[in-house]
C-alpha cells in the first residue's frame, strides 16, 4: 500500500495557506492582478495592495521556493503549487512576481553568489524592499551580446564603470543593476566578461526612459560615468561573466514560458467572440472561418499548457532552468501574439481604438497589449536565439553561429 504521508503534509498546508489567504487577502483586490503589474511596472504600491505586498513578503510566499535562512518561504515545490491553487481559488496573486529581482537576479545570485552576497541581497529581495533591473543589451551588442563594450577597471579597493545599457526595463525605478561589463579588452570577446551588482542610486547612474508606439514602456537608456562598486560587487568568477550571465538568461525565459505563479485570469476568447460576432441558430460562432482559427489556437494554447506541465513534472523537483525553457518561451509567445491578433480581429472596428470615449477600456487594452506583445518574439533573446539553443543543445545540430 502506498505511502499516503506526503498527501496528508499537503493537505495540512492547503489547510494553513487557506486560512492565511482568508486572514491576510484584502477582498478588494480579489482577481486584480493587473492592478500588482501596473504598480510593480511604475513602482506604485499603496493603500490594499501595499498591505499585501508586505504581507507576502514578510511570509516568504513572494518567492515561495526560496530558501527561509534568506527570506524565502522555504516550501517545496509541491507545496507551491497547492499555495497557487488556493490563491487563483480566491482571485489572490503574487504581487512580486514581475520583478527582475524575484524572477532573474535573486536566483542566479542564490546560484552563483558567495554566502555574504546572498545574505546581503536575497532577504531584500525576498520580503519587496527593494527593485532591480538587469544591464545586458548596448547599443552595439544586443543579439550580440558578447559584443558589449561597457568599461569596468579594477582601481585597488573598487571597480569604475563608464558606458552605457540600453532597453534596461525599469531602470528608472531601480535600486540595484546587474549588469554585464567588459574587464578584459585583450581576451576573446566572451572570455573578458564580468558580471558585476551596482547600486543604481549613486551619481555616476543616469537614466531615461524610452518611449514605446504601445504607449507604455519600461524601457530606458542607462548610462555609467565614472560609476562605481565595492571589490565584492563582483557576482561569479573575474573574466567569467558570460557563464554567469547565460544563467540569468535561462532564469528569464523560465519566468516567460507561461509558468509563472500570478493569478489574473484572461477572459476566454471564445467569450469575447460570442459578445462581438454572435452566434447561430445551433449557439455556434456565426463566423465558420473564425471558428476553425479560433479552435486551432485554443489547441495550441493547451497543448503548450500540457508540455509545460510536463517539464514541470518530469524535472521532479529540480527548480534549476534548463534549455527546454528556449522551447517553451517560443511556444508562449506564439500563443500570447495569436490571441492578440485574433482578439482585435473579433473586436473588428472596436479594436482600432486608441483613445476616446466610443472605445471601452478593455478595448483600448486590448490594442495596446497587441503592439506591446510584438516585442515578446525579441525580448529576452529572440525567437531565432531560441531555435539556435534548441538546435544545439536539445537537438545536438551543428554549431553554425560561431565565427572561427
Amino acid at each position: 500500500m502506498a505511502d499516503s504521508s506526503g498527501d496528508v503534509e499537503l493537505d495540512a498546508f492547503r489547510a494553513e495557506a487557506r486560512g492565511w489567504l482568508e486572514q491576510n487577502f484584502p477582498a478588494s483586490l480579489r482577481g486584480k492582478a493587473g492592478a500588482a503589474m501596473a504598480a510593480s511596472e511604475a513602482a506604485e504600491f499603496e493603500g490594499d495592495l501595499l498591505a499585501w505586498k508586505q504581507a507576502v513578503g514578510a511570509k516568504g510566499w513572494g518567492t515561495p521556493t526560496w530558501p527561509a535562512k534568506y527570506g524565502g518561504g522555504g516550501l517545496s515545490g509541491a507545496q507551491a503549487r497547492v499555495l497557487q491553487q488556493e490563491m487563483a481559488k480566491v482571485g489572490a496573486f503574487n504581487p512580486m512576481v514581475q520583478g527582475m529581482g524575484v524572477t532573474m537576479i535573486g536566483p542566479t545570485i542564490l546560484d552563483c553568489g558567495t554566502e555574504a552576497q546572498k545574505l546581503t541581497h536575497i532577504p531584500p529581495i525576498a520580503r519587496g524592499e527593494v527593485r532591480w533591473c538587469v544591464g545586458y543589451s548596448e547599443p552595439g551588442a544586443g543579439s550580440d551580446l558578447a559584443s558589449l563594450q561597457t568599461k569596468c577597471e579594477d582601481k585597488g579597493d573598487h571597480w569604475l564603470i563608464n558606458g552605457q545599457k540600453i532597453w534596461t526595463s525599469g531602470a528608472q525605478y531601480s535600486d540595484w543593476c546587474g549588469a554585464l561589463v567588459r574587464t578584459d579588452f585583450q581576451a576573446k570577446k566572451h572570455d573578458g566578461i564580468s558580471f558585476m551588482l551596482l547600486d543604481m542610486r549613486q551619481p555616476g547612474v543616469e537614466t531615461r526612459p524610452i518611449k514605446l508606439i504601445s504607449g507604455a514602456s519600461p524601457f530606458c537608456e542607462t548610462f555609467f560615468t565614472d560609476a562605481t562598486a565595492p571589490k565584492e560587487a563582483l557576482l561569479g568568477e573575474l573574466n567569467k561573466g558570460w557563464t554567469v550571465g547565460k544563467r540569468l538568461l535561462q532564469h528569464e525565459r523560465a519566468s516567460q514560458t507561461g509558468g509563472g505563479p500570478g493569478g489574473g485570469r484572461q477572459t476566454p476568447l471564445q467569450d469575447i467572440a460570442r459578445k462581438y460576432v454572435g452566434e447561430d441558430a445551433k449557439g455556434r460562432l456565426a463566423d465558420i472561418e473564425l471558428r476553425t482559427r479560433l479552435t486551432a489556437h485554443l489547441m495550441d494554447a493547451r497543448a503548450h499548457g500540457l508540455t509545460l506541465a510536463r517539464a514541470i513534472a518530469e524535472s521532479k523537483g529540480n527548480s534549476e532552468p534548463s534549455n527546454a525553457n528556449s522551447v517553451l518561451k517560443n511556444s508562449a509567445t506564439n500563443v500570447a501574439q495569436a490571441r492578440a491578433e485574433l482578439t482585435l480581429e473579433i473586436m473588428g472596428t472596436q479594436g482600432l481604438g486608441w483613445e476616446g470615449e466610443t472605445f471601452k477600456p478593455d478595448e483600448l487594452e486590448a490594442v495596446s497589449g497587441w503592439l506591446f506583445g510584438k516585442a515578446m518574439s525579441i525580448y529576452g533573446g529572440s525567437a531565432e536565439i531560441q531555435n539556435n539553443i534548441v538546435s544545439k543543445r536539445i537537438l545536438g545540430l551543428p554549431d553554425t553561429t560561431q565565427s572561427s
